[in-house]
């Protein structure tokens, strides 16, 4: 059971979200608005990874679920960018347990309760 919406603005063909832990937003084809992903995300009682700040201001005023990992880290090559979230998503993953929003920066992770 997947335990993760991928947002649109992310890829699609990335390896470290193919598996049954991720689901993308465009394998759903009811859900196009931020409030249609968040209400899905919040139904299924999903992770949404998203770089689109308008996630973060709904969690900001709203108590989970759904929480958010919002990834601040600018564009990036694909490959650059399939390394740096492979090699941090573990801490990622952690973080996220405990807080409501997760921002991933190049420099830094924090965690928001």
């Amino acid at each position: 059971m997947a335990k993760y919406l991928i947002d649109a603005n992310l890829p699609y063909y990335f390896s470290l979200w193919k598996n049954n832990d991720f689901i993308h937003q465009y394998d759903l084809n009811d859900c196009s608005t931020d409030q249609e992903i968040w209400n899905y995300a919040k139904l299924n009682n999903l992770i949404i990874v998203t770089k689109d700040a308008d996630f973060t201001n709904l969690i900001l005023y709203k108590l989970p679920p759904p929480k958010v990992i919002h990834l601040r880290v600018g564009n990036m090559k694909i490959k650059e960018f399939h390394n740096f979230i492979t090699s941090i998503w573990p801490e990622v993953e952690k973080l996220v347990n405990n807080h409501k929003l997760v921002n991933v920066f190049l420099d830094r992770i924090e965690g928001i309760e």
